[in-house]
């Protein structure tokens, strides 16, 4: 048996996935039946580490008659879950495939503000949940109303517990975690998009990517800090150590969820045992066959299994 991951996610929405034969402005457009899956990062990489065969915990934030729509969703995709309950209603997302030129876009709505009070109990319930010695991920937004140091919150009650974090998240709680940070992080994964829009600094080449990463290790910010470079592929730092692994190449059909993906096949492998550049292959794998999957599903055990050789690990 292995451990059990728990996942984090205080912001989930329902996702919407349709097709409509052309996306243009002014008339009414006619889509198709959605897709309808439960979403939000850490509802995301547990449902990819569910499809891989680990162990995994979802602990998520919902409220509402849509709160109670994704909790029905994820049971019929057997996603443990430990529920906290807010009184505002959980959100949804939608994403909008042109048929004519296959782009996608895609919508997020706002979640509703949560209360102090229930910032506290989120905090408290997350401390209550967190295993001695057990692995955590956090990823996806922070819910209104919750501190942008939140996540560092949450990293003193895993630390209280001896456990491992990894944390995927965007804006001013990963602006936050980036130029204060209290204690290194296990991990921490972001994508170039993120670094661009939060720091305003293009990522036009892998060495650019690599030098901003190597940084942010070397600041203290995180022990292993993984970052996106598009369809090529993955930089990590771990301590010393360098890597970037090349993506394979799939037909990309659509691109919901692949970080969510990447992250939650990281975590699988490292529940294993695996070391962390093997853990980092799962997961570029696990992103590639999800975006070679419609709408917002996710990868499985085979398409990943499958895709691992191609995944080639460089070395600097």
């Amino acid at each position: 048996m292995l451990p059990e991951i728990l996942t984090i996610t205080l912001k989930p929405a329902i996702d919407y996935a349709t097709t409509t034969e052309h996306v243009t402005a002014g008339p009414k457009l006619y889509c198709n039946k959605p897709k309808v899956d439960p979403g939000g990062g850490g509802v995301n990489v547990a449902r990819t580490i569910v499809k891989l065969g680990g162990s995994v915990r979802a602990f998520v934030v919902v409220g509402g008659a849509m709160g109670d729509r994704l909790l029905a969703l994820l049971a019929a995709e057997n996603v443990p879950v430990m529920e906290c309950r807010v009184r505002g209603e959980t959100t949804y997302s939608l994403a909008v495939t042109d048929e004519t030129t296959q782009e996608q876009f895609r919508f997020s709505l706002p979640g509703e503000l949560l209360s102090e009070d229930e910032g506290r109990m989120v905090l408290n319930r997350i401390s209550d949940t967190v295993q001695r010695d057990g692995l955590v991920v956090l990823s996806g937004g922070v819910a209104n109303g919750l501190a942008d140091d939140f996540p560092q919150e949450v990293q003193a009650a895993v630390s209280r517990c001896n456990g491992r974090l990894i944390v995927d998240t965007s804006k001013a709680p990963l602006k936050r975690l980036i130029e204060a940070p209290v204690a290194p992080l296990d991990v921490l994964r972001l994508d170039r998009s993120e670094i661009e829009k939060v720091f305003s600094r293009p990522m036009r080449s892998i060495s650019d990517n690599l030098a901003f990463t190597e940084r942010l290790v070397r600041r203290g910010v995180a022990r292993i800090v993984i970052t996106g470079h598009g369809e090529e592929g993955s930089v990590m730092v771990a301590g010393d150590q360098k890597f970037f692994c090349h993506a394979p190449k799939v037909a990309v059909r659509s691109k919901i969820g692949a970080g969510d993906a990447l992250v939650g096949a990281f975590a699988f492998s490292l529940s294993r045992g695996d070391p962390p550049e093997e853990a980092l292959k799962w997961g570029v794998a696990a992103a590639a066959a999800t975006v070679g999957t419609e709408g917002t599903s996710f990868c499985g055990f085979t398409e990943t299994h499958a895709l691992l050789p191609q995944c080639r690990m460089e070395r600097f």
